[in-house]
């Protein structure tokens, strides 16, 4: 790969331990890791390649701890459904899932990431009908550039034994466990700065058995690879613990042996302030996904009460059929404006039982919810070599450029910006020292026939053809 300069930013946001922002700021690259930063004037001269980021905000590349991108060829449907009723909608649709459209809509929701700042994504793919494969999407991602975690999904409790999903989309649960092993040998790299790692992860308390838990969770650390699954997401889902499992669904999991350093889980909506400190106190983690949660009306999470009680969080945009749209930096800001909307009231009533919640300016802070979208999801998934920019740390960053619509009278704050304002489409992303993305296009693939196929496909699957 040779050396890379990047020269003259506006500011490089750092995310470092000591959240050093410098302005006139820089990196040199050696190969795929970084070898210095700090001021222009400091650095060396020249390069390889030298990028020149004059009017730039540069940040570490955005981490996507929780996706379904599959789900971009179903969006908008099920507009005004809560998550079972969106669920029950969309199976059928799924189950006409095909191989080509696992890749294809890989190729295209990780284009849609990596254009809009992240350079680390996992993916959580669960549904495998008809010819689909993990190793579809993994090649997809190799060809984009992103950097990887291939969650190895299943279901295997169907509606015949009291599950959510239609029968004809679970699988057999040997078979689950047979391929997650041949993914894991085939492709997990547990190596520092790696591009691919694999997840084993079950895909809800309402569609696989315990025991399918139980077995995953002894692969997953024999092979020291992390788990991942959906929790506590909505009432309807604990009503369903309870009535099935006789446990809300955090003491459930953790029955399981699904809580610790290498675990972590999305949504976390409907936690109890001792389910939450059992997760600080474990390191278990969390992918909070405010705009899904949102759109699905699952409720507030209680991401405040997170960071109070020492857990691990990071952000997730979940599936593009749940959220219908992809931009960390856009969940970042949904994350900071949710808190101050109701920081410490998720589960009580306000005061006379009607009208909006009451809530605090400062709950979250521009920075802090860039730290959720940058260290936050680095955390998550186990990584000390992705998150922030230091030497000896991955080269993984983006560029944005502050001469735009969005940024008009910002620049006395551009970091902040990032957060407050509307979030843009980046100009650059490096990623692993290669550069993914340059004047706001893609480098690695020619997305325009891609696009074409994809939404073919997705008008087939709707119809049923």
């Amino acid at each position: 790969m040779g050396t890379l300069l990047v020269k003259n930013t506006a500011v490089l946001v750092t995310m470092d331990d000591q959240r050093r922002e410098i302005n006139h700021g820089g990196l040199f690259v050696r190969d795929n890791v970084i070898e210095q930063v700090g001021k222009t004037d400091d650095l060396p001269p020249t390069a390889d390649t030298i990028l020149d980021l004059s009017g730039h905000v540069v940040l570490p590349g955005l981490v996507n701890t929780h996706h379904h991108l599959y789900q971009s060829l179903t969006r908008v449907l099920a507009q005004d459904a809560d998550l079972f009723t969106w669920l029950k909608t969309l199976y059928p649709i799924w189950g006409n899932l095909t191989d080509e459209a696992v890749y294809i809509s890989t190729l295209t929701g990780l284009a849609e990431l990596a254009l809009s700042g992240c350079t680390t994504s996992s993916d959580h793919l669960y549904i495998f009908p008809n010819d689909c494969t993990l190793d579809s999407q993994i090649r997809a991602a190799g060809e984009i550039g992103v950097r990887f975690h291939a969650a190895r999904g299943s279901m295997s409790l169907g509606e015949s034994q009291g599950g959510l999903p239609p029968d004809r989309v679970t699988e057999d649960e040997a078979f689950i466990l047979k391929d997650s092993r041949r993914l894991i040998e085939q492709y997990n790299d547990n190596g520092r700065h790696a591009m691919m790692r694999v997840v084993l992860a079950p895909c809800s308390p309402f569609s696989v058995t315990p025991d399918l838990m139980r077995q995953s969770a002894a692969m997953a650390r024999a092979y020291s690879v992390r788990l991942h699954t959906h929790l506590a997401e909505t009432l309807e889902e604990e009503a369903f613990c309870l009535e099935t499992f006789g446990a809300r669904p955090v003491e459930y999991v953790r029955s399981l042996g699904w809580t610790g350093g290498d675990v972590w889980h999305a949504h976390c909506v409907h936690m109890s302030s001792g389910e939450i400190d059992l997760f600080g106190q474990t390191g278990t983690g969390v992918a909070h996904c405010p705009s899904s949660n949102m759109r699905l009306a699952s409720g507030i999470a209680p991401a405040l009460a997170w960071r109070e009680a020492g857990v691990r969080v990071g952000l997730g945009v979940d599936g593009s059929a749940s959220n219908d749209g992809a931009h960390l930096l856009t969940e970042a800001r949904m994350a900071m404006l949710l808190q101050r909307v109701a920081p410490d009231r998720y589960l009580s009533e306000p005061p006379g039982g009607r009208g909006g919640f009451g809530g605090q300016p400062d709950a979250m802070t521009a920075r802090q919810a860039l730290e959720l979208a940058t260290r936050g999801g680095a955390s998550v998934l186990g990584r000390d070599d992705i998150g922030h920019l230091a030497p000896g740390m991955s080269a993984d960053f983006i560029a944005l450029n502050l001469n735009q619509v969005a940024f008009a009278g910002a620049i006395h704050d551009p970091v902040a910006a990032m957060v407050l304002a509307q979030p843009p489409s980046v100009d650059y992303s490096v990623i692993n020292g290669k550069v993914v993305v340059a004047n706001g296009r893609l480098t690695t693939i020619d997305l325009g026939p891609i696009l074409e196929r994809h939404n073919q496909i997705a008008v087939n699957m709707v119809r049923g053809e």
